[in-house]
């Protein structure tokens, strides 16, 4: 085994000994890129499907163990109802998740078969765990994770916006803002 030095000398003189490269060319055997392999066996497929499979492949292996739990805040932060966990733990305490009906602790183990229920942003969202994993995966594979039983969300209101000004206009005088206030139902009646 060569000593630091000789190591520092020769990545100096840009010869740090036989690499792996070295020895594949050595044995006569070149080294392929998947995309290459691919390509010649006729098995090309898109990076979409190719990336789909992965998060399905990183999802299936961050799944415990057939009966096994998970918390609930972590298992709704994971399935991508709530943006971070400790949002979740924070719903979980303030008594917006129920699981089969009653309302949870963020340590509370969530099971394949549950009903969660979860309201969050004005809207009340019921699900069915289909699949337990820890790991937060992407929308399509999280999606699978949950039978999704939640009422449409609520119609939009067609509002029109008050108060918007076209470029370049400058500050409101004093009636465009008597007009604006009156348009916002906070000024007296004309």
């Amino acid at each position: 085994m060569a000593s630091g030095t000789q190591r520092n000398e020769a990545g100096r003189r840009g010869n740090a000994g036989p690499s792996a490269d070295d020895s594949a060319a050595a044995d006569g055997a070149g080294v392929v890129d998947a995309t290459t392999a691919a390509s010649a066996t006729g098995d090309v497929t898109g990076d979409a499907a190719r990336d789909a499979t992965d998060a399905v492949a990183v999802a299936k292996a961050s799944a415990p163990a057939s009966s096994e739990t998970v918390r609930v805040d972590s298992w709704i932060w994971s399935v991508r109802l709530m943006k971070t966990r400790s949002m979740a733990a924070t719903a979980c305490r303030g008594g917006h998740v129920r699981v089969n009906g009653e309302r949870v602790k963020p340590a509370y183990a969530v099971r394949v078969g549950d009903e969660v229920r979860l309201r969050h942003a004005d809207r009340e969202r019921i699900v069915i765990v289909k699949r337990v994993i820890r790991k937060r995966v992407g929308p399509p594979v999280a999606a699978e994770c949950y039978v999704d039983n939640s009422p449409p969300p609520p119609p939009r209101e067609a509002v029109a916006p008050a108060g918007i000004r076209d470029r370049g206009t400058g500050r409101p005088t004093k009636r465009d803002r008597r007009e604006l206030e009156r348009l916002r139902g906070l000024g007296p009646p004309e």
